[in-house]
């Protein structure tokens, strides 16, 4: 029998699909195997997808449906990017306040999120481990560097926030949490779903960082409706070709870029430059602007073929060689 299914796990070489009739788990066919180009040709957590079910609860996917939005990153030091979750509504990034905490990691979830069509929101937890001064602080961080986004502040540990968090999801809607490992995002969804369907370990004292365990990434269901998504955590999201996205998020300087004396400047040192000289009078923020060309720079190379970057990696080294010898020249024997 054929019908539509959705992927709710993703495990290695298979897949858990959930329609009407039940739970299968699933494979895909030797053919789409063959005639797959990329990653992205396979199913992913959050695709809907076209199946034959089979007896003992197995399936066979047949076909991928259109995506509506898509999550996807470049694991860093490899090329090939990685899809994180499809057909997403909303996408939570969150962050702790504990020493990790970065404006600059929000922007580059932020771009990410944008350039598939998905909305952000943050979610700042474990808000119960600093005052309500430094929380405020914080709060004020984030309303002057991200105005229009929703701010949701909560605590797992005694459950402050999560009333008006549970009201933001809605029915029919799917949600996907995005952070580095040890925020609690996994907490967050057993806190939401009212149970510990999700293992987790401890907080260690040392780190303020709790040990995160998700290996998978798999979608779980509220009993209003909403669909809600975890994630293994990331130590680094890489970018791929997002530039959409970066101008989105960035689009006080994308319009300010219409304003430059050049039309290819790289507003890092032209003459003429109306971003530079509005991040000199301090209209726009230094670290903002710095991490508007990290993104930029990061993504201009991902999207090089791999004969550029051999390329632009040669020059590099007869730079460094050239150089050396210069400096030799001079006197500096240790080179």
């Amino acid at each position: 029998m054929k019908n539509k299914a959705r992927v709710i796990i993703e495990y290695r070489g298979a897949y858990k699909v959930k329609n009407e009739d039940g739970e299968f788990l699933a494979k895909v066919t030797g053919k789409h195997m063959f005639d797959a180009s990329s990653r992205e040709d396979f199913p992913a957590v959050g695709d809907f997808v076209i199946i034959d079910e089979l007896p003992e609860s197995q399936a066979v996917i047949r076909e991928i449906l259109p995506r509506k939005t898509i999550i996807k990153r470049r694991a860093v030091g490899l090329g090939d990017a990685q899809i994180i979750a499809t057909n997403i509504d909303v996408a939570f990034v969150v962050e702790s306040v504990g020493r990790d905490w970065s404006l600059n990691r929000f922007e580059r979830y932020f771009s990410i999120a944008q350039d598939g069509g998905i909305k952000s929101a943050i979610v700042i937890n474990k808000i119960d481990l600093i005052s309500k001064d430094e929380l405020n602080e914080r709060l004020l961080e984030l309303k002057n560097r991200f105005p229009d986004t929703d701010v949701f502040l909560v605590s797992v540990t005694n459950g402050e926030g999560f009333d008006e968090l549970k009201k933001y999801i809605e029915k029919d809607k799917t949600y996907c949490f995005l952070g580095s490992s040890g925020v609690g995002k996994s907490s967050l969804i057993n806190r939401l779903m009212g149970n510990d369907l999700i293992k987790t370990e401890d907080i260690s004292l040392y780190s303020e960082r709790g040990k995160h365990i998700t290996t998978a990434r798999q979608m779980y269901f509220l009993d209003n409706g909403g669909v809600l998504i975890d994630n293994p955590g990331m130590r680094e999201i890489g970018m791929t070709d997002v530039s959409v996205g970066i101008d989105n998020i960035f689009d006080d300087i994308a319009r300010l870029s219409q304003m430059c004396k050049y039309r290819d400047c790289t507003h890092t040192h032209e003459l003429g430059c109306a971003v530079l000289k509005l991040v000199e009078s301090g209209e726009i923020d230094k670290d903002k602007y710095l991490n508007y060309l990290s993104l930029k720079k990061e993504t201009e190379f991902y999207e090089m073929s791999e004969l550029e970057k051999k390329e632009k990696e040669k020059d590099f080294g007869k730079f460094i060689k050239n150089t050396k010898k210069s400096l030799k020249q001079y006197g500096h024997k240790n080179f």
